[in-house]
């Protein structure tokens, strides 16, 4: 049976929130592993069919937490995991262009495919109060991420990528 793998960062929730609701999703058509950018690494990567990575937008980029599980990673799977599908969430603040390009140039590196293009959520936080305050995505925004895990899952188990 294929497994997708869905790796995340979150420090104020809106990624958390985000990820649990594409792995809710996930869960109903494939069989879904759910873990922190921290926990996560290569032999997760190569027990998976397709992935979803999830990260908050800092500074203009991906969080710290999500480079350093890539970094991690990057190496070890080189070579192994081409050709698997893959989609993206961001949490940003702002626009989540800069952070979603660097995800895709890693995803590049490893010869991923992408099956769908980066879905942003913005949540318009600009002053530092809000910028480190807890977030509460809204319950549309998180349909999206249940429609992309529904059909990452989808996929995946009828091997359509």
């Amino acid at each position: 049976m294929a497994q997708l793998l869905i790796v995340y960062h979150s420090r104020t929730g809106g990624s958390r929130q985000m990820a649990g609701a594409a792995y809710s999703a996930a869960c109903e058509e494939v069989t879904t592993i759910l873990k922190t950018a921290e926990e996560a690494g290569p032999q997760d990567l190569l027990r998976a069919d397709g992935f979803i990575f999830c990260s908050p937008e800092n500074l203009a980029a991906i969080a710290g937490m999500m480079k350093d599980f890539f970094d991690r990673s990057y190496y070890p799977v080189l070579g192994r995991i081409e050709g698997h599908p893959y989609a993206q969430m961001i949490c940003a603040g702002s626009d989540g262009e800069n952070a979603a390009r660097q995800t895709a140039r890693i995803a590049q590196g490893w010869r991923l495919k992408e099956v769908q293009p980066p879905l942003i959520i913005c949540t318009h936080a600009q002053k530092p109060e809000d910028i480190l305050a807890e977030k509460n995505i809204a319950e549309e925004q998180l349909a999206l991420c249940r429609d992309l895990g529904t059909a990452m899952g989808a996929g995946l188990s009828m091997g359509v990528f």
